[in-house]
């Protein structure tokens, strides 16, 4: 049994909900969630919310998620009774070469089990970075989905973005964590690393052009981000940096939406973004869970915990055999851990007429390439490391190839007819985990959201070991031990060891809806439907590159 973090935080963490049968709003990002609530009071429905989130964050998370990032997306259509899903994952450059992105056994492998290359080419600097699909995904949803014109939805974005970013501890621990790789590029240190230092707490940072970059796309949408002016200013950008991304490979990107991949479990019906996302994996984690637990009990039992686990350790051999990361005839374990919950970001809504939106888009690492556009103030994604750089796998680079390996899981659940609860999270391999586990603690024993959110987790993956949090009782710590070896570890604000989720829930009987972030992120958190205000910062510095 390992104690990675024996030296333990003194304190318990808990998170708000927010609470209206108007609808609610949860991200990683209360300022976020907050523009995303607003425009739920206006009459906007649960599309529009989450559109406004994810332009939000772009100002007030940049470090997750953003204009130069890539997801999944899905959505559940009260009135038709149907599920929606949203591809928007990035595509390589048609142009990409294996040649590029030579092997160096001395690094270590990349978040999704690849080999490490020299330089680090796959995950930071122009070469790591894939076509974005997000402006094409959030454009794609609000033009079939929503209700509200896009210069409204992206109203509040613009509004943060020509404040700045306020600093706080915990951007600074972001930057912190990441100092290394943003040193690397001349925009990106000068508005994060001012002085060759981390931005500081109480001190505001602009990101140039940003908000203009912003107020561009509300004006003419995601035309201009593929296909015209701010098409050329992203291409010339990139391909001055190093990046083979071509003005085609821009034009050429498309959104696919389709029937997400459906699970029943207990009377629910899950539904996700299917194979290419973490989807696969829950569905057979919840399917082996339900035959070893077939009647569960009235609460969780070690023996509980013990299925769940087991679950997952079930479903992630099977997904890393399907990738080439480990051999079917292979004793051992493949891939690696993420110690740090390091990447992502998800958000979830929900409105008074029972539409339901899980969201989940990511730059990959924090702060992605380390890469900001010049031109655009736009942080690009490192999703070149989805893929491998070896050749003859499932996942082999090969030009314009989509990424089809993901771990991203935003969950709706239906039961009855009606969305009951949406569910997502940031943290890479930890990410299904977190995500099923809130799931099946809904669905197996009736828990509330809130109850399920801020319940103890575990995080299994099929690499040798299991973390556990010590808030677990000792009659289930001594059950898994048989079992398992353990790694005690607890629930912090850093590293994230057990993923960082958001979702929402609406109650059938009287449309109560809830609105929770998890209760290590201290910048997150959930919204009910209210205007939207900033607060002016006039008395902060402002820290101009």
């Amino acid at each position: 049994m390992k104690h990675p973090h024996r030296e333990r935080d003194n304190w318990t963490l808990t998170t708000p909900a927010a609470r209206s049968t108007r609808g609610a709003v949860a991200s990683q990002h209360r300022m976020a969630a907050q523009a995303g609530a607003a425009q739920l009071d206006v009459g906007g429905n649960a599309v529009d919310a989450i559109v406004a989130t994810a332009y939000a964050l772009n100002a007030v998370e940049p470090w997750m998620c953003g204009l130069g990032g890539a997801g999944f997306m899905v959505i559940w259509l009260a009135k038709e009774q149907r599920a929606v899903a949203l591809d928007f994952q990035g595509v390589l450059a048609g142009d990409t070469r294996l040649e590029d992105y030579p092997v160096d056994p001395a690094l270590p492998a990349t978040p999704m089990g690849f080999p490490g290359v020299v330089d680090n080419a796959n995950i930071e600097g122009y070469r790591s970075i894939t076509v974005p699909g997000a402006v094409a995904g959030l454009e794609h949803a609000l033009a079939r989905f929503g209700s509200k014109p896009r210069a409204e939805v992206m109203a509040p974005a613009i509004q943060l973005a020509e404040r700045g970013l306020h600093v706080d501890w915990f951007t600074s621990l972001q930057i912190g964590v990441c100092a290394r790789t943003l040193a690397r590029d001349p925009v990106s240190r000068s508005i994060y690393l001012p002085g060759g230092h981390p931005a500081t707490p109480e001190s505001r940072l602009r990101i140039p052009q940003l908000a203009d970059t912003l107020r561009e796309i509300a004006e003419s949408g995601a035309d201009t981000f593929y296909r015209g002016a701010l098409a050329e200013k992203i291409v010339g950008d990139l391909q001055a940096g190093g990046s083979r991304i071509s003005r085609e490979d821009l034009a050429a990107y498309e959104v696919f939406e389709y029937e997400p991949m459906a699970a029943a479990h207990r009377g629910y019906t899950l539904y996700t973004p299917g194979e290419v996302s973490g989807g696969l994996r829950q569905r057979e984690m919840l399917a082996y869970a339900l035959e070893a637990m077939p009647t569960p009990p009235e609460t969780p039992t070690p023996e509980t915990w013990l299925a769940y686990a087991e679950a997952l350790e079930h479903c992630w051999k099977r997904h890393k055999i399907r990738n080439g990361v480990l051999s079917p005839t292979d004793g051992g374990f493949g891939g690696i851990d993420i110690e740090n919950g390091a990447c992502t970001s998800s958000m979830s809504s929900v409105d008074a007429e029972g539409n339901m939106v899980a969201l989940t888009y990511t730059l990959l690492n924090r702060f992605g390439s380390g890469v900001t556009l010049p031109s655009t103030g736009m942080l690009m994604n490192d999703s070149v490391s989805y893929f491998d750089p070896r050749p003859g796998y499932p996942t082999t680079m090969e030009g314009g190839k989509r990424i089809n390996s993901s771990n991203m899981c935003p969950t709706v659940a239906v039961k009855g007819g009606e969305a009951r609860f949406s569910v997502g999270a940031s943290g890479g391999n930890l990410i299904m985990p977190a995500v099923t586990q809130v799931a099946a603690l809904m669905m197996d024993f009736d828990m509330s959201l809130e109850d399920a959110v801020h319940h103890p987790r575990l995080d299994a993956s099929y690499r040798g070991s299991i973390r556990v949090d010590p808030r677990f009782d000792p009659e289930t710590l001594a059950k898994l031990g048989e079992r398992f070896e353990l790694e005690i570890a607890q629930q912090l604000v850093f590293p994230k060891l057990y993923a960082c989720v958001s979702a929402v829930s609406r109650a059938s009987e009287n449309g109560e809806c809830i609105g929770i972030n998890d209760p290590t992120q201290p910048i997150g958190g959930g919204a009910a439907p209210a205007p939207f205000q900033i607060e002016p910062l006039d008395d902060e510095p402002v820290v101009r590159p």
